[in-house]
């Protein structure tokens, strides 16, 4: 490629991205994913280190984009800067090493020395950065956006309906504190449920939120807010980044509780890889980690870039949304009956996995999303779980069509039954999803644990040997599995043993083999708690079942309907007749220690994985919980504990490490 191809590429590059930053941060409409833009951006920036054109509107030369012209501008009174962005430890490491050798050059020509370096890490939100000024009377006066880092929107009545920031502070000067407007995964549903039209991610429910002249239309969605940055200060100077943030802390501003020191790359490292694991389990997204430095002192010595503080740095996670093209849909039987679109789509990568199906939920969902077949749709995934349709790129739908709900179920050919949004096969006698996966289902291990039993299997058993239900299962003999494919003598003698041995089983565990809907393990368990016997529970009637803690009105009338069903009722009479005999074990709750205690659970155990330390600790009679709070009673801390270990820490929670709990039982 010779120099004018070069300039015309960078040209092209330069005109395309600004048109997407105008559709990401003034329209707060993309066409493109984040993945994509990022992509592009990093085109340009080696286009422009090797051929030394940077062309004046390049959006590598600013900070931000444009301050929407609706919106009263605000000067902020000290420059928001970006940060440089990293997305390998490599690249951290580099910066590590720079700063290294800034400090030990300027200690070897100054007698005020500075001090080893320290950093200091919290989650970079994915949310809009917002900047508070308060007066001397500690009054907030003006929230503005960050805008261009130097001129932003004012958007302070917008920012008053967000609950958790402090209209007044106790601080007698004027400060400027930098925070991220967010919207939680809770605020995202529930607003969606209402929505005509519905978001497309958490972010850009804050963003829209906080653009929306309609005050209303910002407080209907409940944003949130993190702070993390005072960026003017008249008052007494900051030594280094703790005291700013526990002064951010003690002002009354909501603060994540992940704010964790490291002195070395390898500590760092574990952090990021702590991050990354939690990621999903928050209730807001975030789609880094910040590093800065903490004495305040070094930073100054740092100084910055044209665009960016040379004190920190943002490591950027993977891009968890991408955009792709929906070329058909195929409706799918569970085992409860429910039929459920999947979207086939044009194979893309995405958080290091190439995606070619995504869940649609149901067709309502999609009527109000807008997806149709043929059309581009924003596609998200977050580490094992299924990806999701989230919404339809604008003007993407003109050569597609709409997606038609089957009249017939796609395996049997019965008539579909709506109820509700869902559409239902009501053939549970020989619909062969239904009944395989219910068949699975019953021998799974946190079921009646049937060892050697698998969904080929199950296949297996419905093709060619015509059981059609789960009191088939118990008729099996080894003549008849020894016709299976790849079944010999003794693989079928230890399937038949399995199986006998599961007659022998807890009842919590048979209430959830039984598969009702709505019911889980944890729900099974306090059903087998209260009742005590499988004909109690039978016999139960709604206002029983209401008045136990976490089952509410949809659940109760789940257990309560399925109980009398005609063919629920065979089942389970035929299964008590061919020998199943589940059993209530006396529970010793009342000895422990943690009967009736709120436990949280953090880092990694030798001896339990995440799944056993929570059941023994409902059997136990306590309560596990995902988040520390003051209501907690207790951490059990493993290796690498992270943010949840600090936070106990603060608030004089007792901490057990693995050893400790043990001795307590």
């Amino acid at each position: 490629m010779d120099s004018n191809d070069k300039l015309k590429k960078i040209e092209d590059i330069v005109n395309k991205l600004n048109k997407y930053s105008y559709e990401y941060y003034v329209l707060d409409d993309p066409s493109v994913s984040d993945k994509e833009y990022d992509k592009m951006y990093d085109e340009l920036l080696r286009l422009e280190k090797d051929t030394g054109i940077v062309l004046e509107n390049s959006p590598t030369q600013r900070v931000g984009d444009v301050v929407l012209p609706k919106f009263e501008k605000y000067v902020h009174k000290n420059k928001l800067w970006s940060m440089n962005k990293a997305q390998t430890i490599e690249e951290i490491h580099e910066w590590h090493r720079r700063n290294v050798k800034v400090v030990n050059e300027y200690n070897l020509t100054h007698n005020d020395k500075l001090p080893k370096l320290k950093y200091v890490l919290t989650k970079k939100f994915d949310g809009l950065t917002i900047n508070c000024t308060y007066d001397e009377s500690g009054n907030m006066i003006k929230a503005a956006t960050r805008g261009t880092g130097e001129v932003g929107e004012d958007v302070t009545n917008q920012v008053k309906t967000i609950m958790s920031i402090p209209l007044k502070i106790k601080n007698n000067s004027v400060i400027e504190v930098h925070g991220e407007a967010i919207m939680t995964k809770k605020a995202f549903e529930e607003y969606n449920k209402k929505a005509e039209v519905p978001l497309k991610n958490l972010r850009n429910g804050a963003a829209g939120a906080l653009r929306n002249l309609n005050v209303k239309e910002t407080a209907r969605r409940k944003l949130s807010a993190f702070f993390y940055d005072v960026g003017y200060n008249e008052g007494k100077p900051f030594k280094n980044y703790i005291e700013m943030m526990n002064f951010i802390r003690e002002m009354g501003f909501p603060q994540d509780d992940y704010i964790k020191e490291c002195s070395t790359i390898g500590e760092i490292k574990n952090e990021l890889l702590y991050i990354k694991s939690i990621r999903d389990d928050l209730q807001y997204d975030i789609d880094g980690v910040v590093i800065v430095v903490d004495d305040i002192k070094t930073r100054e010595v740092l100084g910055y870039t044209v665009k960016f503080p040379r004190w920190s740095i943002a490591y950027k996670f993977e891009a968890e949304e991408t955009t792709t093209k929906l070329l058909d849909v195929e409706w799918n039987v569970g085992r409860s009956g429910r039929v459920t679109p999947t979207a086939i789509l044009e194979p893309v990568e995405l958080a290091g996995a190439t995606i070619r199906r995504a869940t649609l939920n149901n067709i309502d969902d999609i009527r109000r999303k807008g997806i149709k077949k043929g059309c581009r749709v924003f596609l998200r995934r977050s580490n094992d779980v299924i990806p999701e349709i989230t919404a339809v790129v604008q003007d993407s739908s003109y050569d597609s069509y709409e997606i038609e709900v089957p009249k017939f179920c796609p395996y049997c050919n019965s008539e579909l039954v709506k109820d509700g949004v869902h559409y239902f096969c009501e053939n549970t006698l020989s619909c062969k999803p239904q009944l395989v996966k219910s068949i699975v289902h019953f021998g799974s291990r946190e079921a009646m644990n049937i060892e050697g039993f698998s969904e080929k299997t199950a296949v297996q058993l419905f093709e060619k040997l015509n059981i059609k239900s789960i009191p088939d299962l118990f008729r099996l003999t080894k003549e008849q599995l020894m016709k299976l494919d790849k079944f010999g003598d003794k693989k079928s003698q230890n399937l038949i043993d399995s199986i006998e041995k599961s007659k022998n089983c807890d009842l919590a565990s048979f209430i959830y083999a039984l598969g009702i809907p709505n019911v889980g393990k944890k729900t099974a368990i306090d059903l087998s708690n209260k009742f005590m016997s499988l004909d109690a529970l039978r016999k139960a009637t709604y206002d029983e079942l209401i008045n136990i803690p976490d089952i509410g009105d949809k659940v109760s009338n789940s257990i309560v309907e399925f109980f009398h069903q005609d063919n629920i009722i065979v089942n389970i009479e035929e299964l008590l007749k061919l020998g199943v005999r589940p059993y209530f074990k006396e529970s010793k709750i009342e000895e422990s220690i943690f009967n009736g205690k709120t436990v949280v659970v953090t880092g990694t155990l030798k001896n339990y994985t995440r799944a056993t330390i929570k059941q023994k600790l409902q059997n136990l009679g306590a309560r596990v919980s995902e988040s520390v709070s003051k209501k907690t009673d207790y951490v059990i801390a493993g290796e690498s504990a992270g943010s949840k270990y600090d936070k106990a820490v603060k608030l004089g929670i007792r901490i057990l490490n693995e050893s400790e709990f043990e001795k307590l039982l």
